[in-house]
């Protein structure tokens, strides 16, 4: 591996821990489940670009492009669902703030 490919590999290292960074900050932080679902959202694409980089540097291209593809498609079961989840409970409490949401039972 040459320099310049280290360079490149660092600025993505770095990017990445900042986008992982933020995902667990709009998570942790925030008081509205979309943005939570945004935050989430966030943290799976920093796993991805993880992936994909682990799968460069160790010469396994394809076996990372095929994890990844699995990890979108899981993203997208968890978006929905989680989705889903979000507007039921506006549409019952008229709110989307998850200290407000006190009457949730099965």
């Amino acid at each position: 591996m040459n320099p310049d490919t280290f360079e490149l590999f660092r600025y993505f290292i770095i990017f990445i821990i900042l986008l992982f960074i933020s995902g667990v900050y709009c998570v942790l932080v925030s008081f509205n489940l979309v943005r939570a679902l945004i935050g989430v959202e966030i943290l799976i694409k920093a796993v991805t670009l993880l992936i994909i980089l682990a799968g460069y540097i160790c010469d396994r291209v394809a076996l990372a492009q095929a994890i990844v593809l699995t990890l979108i498609v899981i993203e997208i079961v968890i978006m929905v669902v989680a989705g889903g989840v979000v507007l039921w409970a506006f549409k019952y409490n008229k709110t989307i703030d998850p200290r407000r949401l006190s009457n949730l039972r099965g």
